[in-house]
């Protein structure tokens, strides 16, 4: 008896009108160089056809919006590769921030803390990526402000792939040990001057943890790369090599 083959599934690609709208509706991509828009192309397509993207309370997202969301989510992946992409299906998309709940028990004294927190983005390992659509379009309008949601929560999910967020993604050992000690003294010297009450060019959140430093960092490198370059340069110049040049050159 023969078992009949089955078919291999082809790699998911991009039409040429989809390439044009994405183009359309993120239009610093037409800084990139051809090969790594060709690459980016390819992502998107991988994007789209791996997640479903969910809108929330009422958000409809038009085919378009779709395209412009996956190429967001793909641009920290143009040097990283698809693996980026893997241990989760989700984007759940609200029209703007979203409340939560928060419980922690703390395992010395017994007392179990619960509060909410207003956020407009989240990224956990293995469930979904969440997402404020206003912040989303309210920082595409100011591209070159810092902010950049969609890139920030995509650096968690980096982040996270090595079974550790904390602020280094997985890199081969020798430049690990060089990331580690060059963004924990940039961390370190950031949270002593937010600590001292000092106004900071970079946003002050980053002082929170090392995951969101390296997720704050992320998003200048990508929205004002010469800014970050000038305040944090051992930062920056990891993420140069890490993410490769940004799009957006302002700062």
């Amino acid at each position: 008896m023969f078992r009949r083959l089955r078919a291999a599934k082809s790699a998911p690609t991009l039409s040429s009108d989809q390439c044009d709208a994405l183009a359309r509706s993120l239009p610093f991509l037409a800084r990139l160089a051809p090969d790594r828009r060709t690459r980016l192309h390819a992502l998107v397509a991988r994007f789209l056809d791996e997640k479903t993207i969910t809108p929330l309370q009422g958000l409809a997202l038009d085919p378009q919006q779709h395209l412009q969301l996956a190429g967001l989510a793909c641009l920290p992946l143009l040097e990283f590769g698809a693996e980026g992409l893997h241990g989760w299906r989700q984007v759940l998309v609200y029209p703007g921030a979203f409340r939560v709940r928060r419980r922690h028990h703390d395992e010395d004294t017994g007392v179990v803390a619960e509060w909410t927190e207003d956020l407009t983005g989240e990224a956990w390992d293995q469930g979904p990526l969440v997402l404020s659509w206003d912040d989303i379009q309210a920082e595409l309008a100011e591209p070159e402000a810092g902010f950049q949601l969609v890139v920030h929560e995509m650096a968690h999910k980096i982040d996270i792939l090595d079974g550790a967020m904390d602020g280094t993604p997985p890199l081969p050992a020798a430049w690990q040990r060089q990331w580690a000690r060059d963004f924990q003294a940039a961390y370190d010297a950031f949270c002593a001057r937010v600590d001292a009450g000092e106004d900071t060019a970079i946003d002050a959140y980053a002082a929170e943890a090392p995951e969101e430093f390296f997720a704050v960092a992320s998003e200048y490198h990508f929205s004002a790369p010469a800014l970050l370059a000038r305040e944090m340069p051992a930062v920056a110049g990891h993420l140069q090599r890490f993410y490769g040049e940004s799009p957006i050159p302002g700062g």
